[in-house]
């Protein structure tokens, strides 16, 4: 039986605990089943599990990132018999920790992250890895105890650079709520015939055709790109890409797109080029299933990209 996983990430006094208390007094989200509350970390806050009208809410706590592990958590199922299980996720620990520990039949249903909206600008200029890693994931980011005096742009910005799909809300001391709206308009035109990807917005780019690729299919892209080539990949193609920072120097890696070129032989590794090149969704031996592939009509040698590190601010 699947067990569906409720997961809120953010760091210590973010107002997790506040938030999961008022979802499982929500009529909305009541079940008679019994619920399995993991608690990763001590907050100020504690649950009063007597205020629950639902089914039974067993709380277990975990003292321990090292703790976490597919049969540990799959024992606390057994022993509790509960069908769902809400997580109050510790800020410090990676997330790929829980992912990995996670039963097969446990089924992450949503992910919500809290941050507190005095202190979020300053926890992502020093701690960003860790921002980076909880924001990754998340659907909704709620950024409360907002004000009219915090610069919701920057709060936005902190989101942006991260996901362009999850929804973010800012809530105010009285528990009013307001969502996000302001626009993010791609950097690029992708209704233009050759689609123009300037050397800052590659990251953008390849994020957005990453999750998007059905738009980019049959376009003509052009952009600025490192050539990477080894023997084993098929006469007439190689790889163009960028190097990719997403939050600092640990996880740079090579974002690249496999290339159909006639004249490949001629390139070296390393090689800067500007392409242009029709992007289609298919099948290839470099990819070994359907994925995108560029068929170049223009390959030109040039300098180096300016910056040459590709980053999304």
């Amino acid at each position: 039986m699947d067990i569906p996983v409720y997961l809120f990430v953010g760091f210590l006094d973010s107002g997790k605990t506040k938030f999961i208390d008022e979802t499982l007094k929500d009529p909305r989200f009541e079940s008679k089943d019994t619920t399995l509350l993991l608690l990763c970390e001590d907050g100020e806050e504690e649950y009063d599990t007597t205020l629950y009208s639902g089914g039974k809410v067993i709380v277990e706590e975990i003292e321990s990132e090292d703790t976490l592990s597919i049969d540990y958590l799959d024992a606390l199922i057994k022993k509790t018999k509960a069908t769902r299980v809400i997580v109050e996720y510790n800020g410090m620990w990676m997330l790929q920790s829980f992912y990995d520990a996670m039963p097969k039949e446990w089924i992450l249903y949503q992910e919500f992250m809290l941050m507190d909206a005095t202190t979020a600008v300053s926890y992502n200029a020093n701690m960003r890895s860790l921002v980076v890693d909880k924001l990754t994931d998340s659907e909704l980011i709620i950024f409360n105890r907002y004000n009219d005096n915090i610069d919701k742009m920057a709060l936005h910005k902190i989101v942006r650079g991260i996901s362009r799909k999850a929804s973010i809300a800012y809530e105010y001391a009285d528990g009013s709520v307001a969502y996000d709206d302001i626009e993010d308009p791609l950097p690029f035109d992708i209704e233009a015939d050759i689609i123009n990807i300037e050397d800052k917005d590659f990251a953008i780019w390849y994020r957005d055709l990453s999750e998007e690729l059905p738009k980019y299919d049959g376009k003509t892209v052009k952009f600025k790109g490192i050539v990477a080539k080894n023997p084993a990949m098929p006469k007439g193609s190689f790889v163009i890409g960028r190097h990719v920072m997403t939050c600092c120097a640990d996880d740079i890696t090579y974002s690249g797109l496999v290339c159909d070129y006639s004249g490949a032989e001629s390139l070296k590794q390393r090689d800067w080029v500007i392409i242009t090149a029709k992007l289609e969704l298919k099948k290839h031996k470099m990819y070994g299933k359907k994925g995108p592939v560029l068929t170049a009509i223009n390959v030109v040698l040039t300098s180096p990209a300016n910056p040459e590190l590709a980053t999304f601010y």
